[in-house]
């Protein structure tokens, strides 16, 4: 478990200053993981939020080697860096410590960037890949992606009379990250900090490939207040909708348990982007999200072995 009083000491390797939006989800978790490193780092930045907002020209924000890739090939870039590191390392030409990362939100990792990812999962790159998922492309203009929850609104699935907003459920990419049989993958939340800079500590001592899959919610998309995002958070755990578990070399484990878990209805109903759920005519969908969130859960227990 990782010690507060330890953290708060360390130097911070994404600063202050940056222009991600007032209480944007997505600065607190990379924060929250490049506390867990020790040592020198390289970090891939696919487009988006992340990316923009951090390194406005001539400025950045990043105290570490940081390289920006395109919407689709973060897992690509980061993948070549760490192999390029293992010749030199075997030429003796550089020093053992070194980690890479690579960050992308959800649309260049569930969608443009997911053939990426999987060849370089499936190639074993010692490299840790963080999904910061927002449920939308919020960069370009809060469009759906394939992380987006059923019923969402978003300007490519808006909600009217006919239309409930997104008519999917969201893809499970975690589940399509442990596929791959890497070392380490992981689902967690920054309003847990513990577990997540514990699975951050993890990713990094892992030999091979690690993906983390972190929810960071987005005031700006989900239309909620900026000084919410970590309730927000901690209300998609405590509903189950996001449960937070890790799989270690093949072994599933639960890593939080909400004492009573609450109804979805608690998430949706502080969220704009859900509002019209609530209107008359839309109990179904309210159900089919319920239903979902309770099967799925379900199916973690079984998984974990947990009752």
């Amino acid at each position: 478990m990782a010690s507060l009083r330890e953290l708060s000491k360390k130097p911070e390797i994404l600063t202050g200053g940056h222009r991600m939006c007032a209480g944007c989800g997505a600065s607190v978790v990379v924060r929250q993981i490049m506390l867990a490193l020790d040592g020198p780092a390289v970090v891939a930045n696919a487009t988006g939020c992340l990316e923009v907002a951090t390194t406005i020209y001539p400025y950045t924000a990043w105290r570490c080697s940081w390289i920006h890739s395109a919407f689709e090939n973060a897992a690509a870039t980061i993948s070549g860096v760490e192999a390029a590191y293992r010749t030199l390392l075997r030429q003796g030409r550089i020093s053992e410590g070194w980690r890479f990362i690579a960050f992308g939100g959800d649309g260049g990792t569930y969608d443009i960037g997911l053939q990426s990812l999987s060849g370089a999962l499936e190639r074993g790159h010692r490299i840790v890949y963080v999904c910061y998922d927002n449920g939308a492309y919020m960069n370009t203009g809060i469009q759906r992606s394939s992380a987006t929850p059923l019923g969402a609104a978003t300007t490519t699935s808006p909600a009217g009379k006919v239309v409930p907003g997104k008519r999917q459920h969201r893809k499970d990419l975690t589940a399509i990250a442990v596929a791959h049989n890497i070392p380490y993958v992981a689902q967690a939340s920054p309003s847990h900090w513990n577990d997540l800079v514990t699975k951050a500590q993890k990713a990094f001592a892992a030999d091979g490939p690690a993906f983390l899959n972190v929810l960071a919610p987005c005031p700006r998309g989900w239309r909620h207040g900026s000084h919410e995002t970590i309730e927000m958070a901690r209300l998609a755990v405590e509903t189950c909708y996001w449960p937070l578990y890790e799989v270690e070399n093949g072994v599933w484990r639960l890593t939080y348990k909400p004492r009573q878990k609450k109804p979805v209805v608690e998430w949706l109903k502080r969220q704009g982007r859900f509002r019209h759920l609530f209107a008359e005519n839309r109990e179904a969908v309210l159900e089919e999200i319920q239903r979902h969130v309770d099967t799925n859960w379900q199916a973690l227990l079984q998984r974990c072995g947990t009752t």
